[in-house]
């Protein structure tokens, strides 16, 4: 286990970059997340499509999938790639400070 700092916090992360204490997560670290995954600005989109991925993990214990995402979180599949390039589920889930989704390589 390692750690990163994020708006002048230090959270322990996973191997992969992942919080492994969502709880420790506040919205001002996302910027700063987002920029190390290649995203300099968070959108609306953006920010709808993490607080969605937070209120799954939330609720369900994990956050959803692409097709999960697609489906029931008010954007597209090929927006979730134009807003996510490296792996919609996979970086939206990094930046909103869940752990990675289940089927994510």
């Amino acid at each position: 286990m390692s750690s990163a700092i994020y708006g002048g916090t230090t959270v322990e992360v996973n191997d992969e970059g992942f919080f492994e204490d969502p709880g420790k997560w506040t919205e001002a670290m996302a910027p700063e997340i987002a920029k190390a995954q290649g995203i300099d600005v968070l959108t609306e989109h953006h920010w709808q499509v993490i607080k969605f991925m937070r209120a799954e993990y939330i609720e369900k214990g994990s956050g959803p999938t692409v097709r999960v995402l697609g489906k029931t979180s008010g954007v597209s599949i090929k927006e979730l790639y134009q807003l996510f390039p490296k792996g919609p589920a996979k970086t939206a889930a990094k930046i909103a400070g869940i752990p990675k989704p289940r089927g994510c390589i």
